[in-house]
C-alpha cells in the first residue's frame, strides 16, 4: 500500500502540468488496478472468482427458495436467471457503496500528504464494482445459455441500464462516505440497512407473491426498478418501458445530485475527521 502510495505521488508530481482532470483520470486508474490486486492478490482462482461467486450463489440459492420454499413463478421463463441477475445486481450496489463507505476515511493518509480530489475515492469504489459487475455478466451467460435462454438486441442497451445504475452507487457512495466521515457509527449500519434492503427487494422470490400495499411501497426503493430493467434486458428480453427507464434516471440523477451536493459542501471539513 504504501509503495503505490508513493508511486502516485511521485508520478502525480512529475506530472504537475497536467490539467487537473488528466491527473484524476490517472489517480483512477491506478487505484482501480490497484483495489483489483490486492482482491486477487494470493488468490489460487484468481479473477474466477468473480465468476464462480455468482453462480454458485445462484445454485444455492436455487436449490433453497426453488425447493424448499417452493419459490417459483409461471410468468418467469427461467429461475435460476431470475436470481442471477437479482443478485449480480445488488451486489454491485452493496459492494462498491460498502467499499465507498470508507473510501476517505481510508485513505487519511494519502489526502494528509498529497493535494488530491478526494472525489476520485468513492468514484474510484464504484468503477472498481464496475469491473467486477462485468466478470460477473461472464457467469449471468453462462446461465443464459445452460437454461435455453439466448442474448438478444436487447442486451445492447446494458450501458444504459450501468449508466443509471452507476449514477446512483456513485451518488450513494458520495453520500455515505461523507457521514461515514463525521458519524462513524453510519459504517456498522449500512450493513445492517443492506440486509434489510435485501430482503425488501425481490431478488430471490417472484414479484407477483407481493400483497397490493407491499408492491406500492416498491416504488419507492430504487433497486426495485434497477433490477427489474436489467430482467426486462436479459431475462424478458423485451424493451424496458418508458415508465421504467423513467424510475431508474430520476433515481440515478436525484440520487448523483444529492451525493454530490453534500459532499462537495462538507469535503473541507474532513481532514478535521479523519
Amino acid at each position: 500500500m504504501k509503495e503505490e502510495v508513493g508511486q502516485i505521488t511521485h508520478d502525480d508530481a512529475s506530472d504537475a502540468w497536467y490539467p487537473e482532470r488528466k491527473k484524476s483520470l490517472y489517480i483512477l486508474r491506478q487505484l482501480v488496478v490497484r483495489d483489483f490486486k490486492l482482491k486477487y492478490r494470493r488468490s489460487v482462482l484468481g479473477v474466477a472468482w468473480s465468476v464462480l461467486n455468482p453462480l454458485l450463489m445462484m445454485l444455492v440459492m436455487a436449490a433453497v427458495f426453488s425447493t424448499m420454499m417452493k419459490f417459483s413463478s409461471d410468468g418467469i421463463p427461467s429461475y435460476p436467471l431470475y436470481i442471477i441477475l437479482g443478485n449480480v445486481s445488488f451486489t454491485l450496489m452493496s459492494d462498491s457503496t460498502s467499499m465507498g463507505l470508507r473510501s476517505i476515511i481510508d485513505a487519511a493518509s494519502l489526502l494528509k500528504k498529497v493535494r488530491i480530489k478526494r472525489l476520485v475515492f468513492p468514484v474510484e469504489k464504484v468503477l472498481f464494482g464496475l469491473v467486477n459487475f462485468a466478470f460477473s455478466l461472464i457467469a449471468v451467460l453462462i446461465v443464459m445459455f445452460a437454461v435455453g435462454v439466448y442474448p438478444t438486441w436487447t442486451a445492447l442497451l446494458l450501458p444504459l441500464f450501468l449508466v443509471y445504475f452507476g449514477m446512483f452507487c456513485v451518488g450513494l457512495s458520495l453520500l455515505l462516505s461523507t457521514l461515514a466521515v463525521f458519524f462513524r457509527d453510519v459504517i456498522h449500519l449500512w450493513s445492517v440497512i443492506l440486509t434489510a434492503w435485501t430482503y425488501a427487494t425481490p431478488l430471490f422470490y417472484p414479484v407477483d407473491i407481493l400483497p397490493g400495499w407491499m408492491l406500492s411501497l416498491e416504488r419507492f426503493n430504487p433497486m426495485f426498478h434497477f433490477v427489474n430493467y436489467i430482467r426486462e434486458l436479459l431475462l424478458y428480453q423485451r424493451l424496458p418501458s418508458l415508465k421504467l427507464n423513467l424510475a431508474c434516471a430520476v433515481c440515478g440523477i436525484l440520487m448523483l445530485v444529492i451525493g454530490y451536493l453534500v459532499f462537495r459542501k462538507n469535503e473541507r471539513r474532513f481532514i478535521l475527521y479523519i
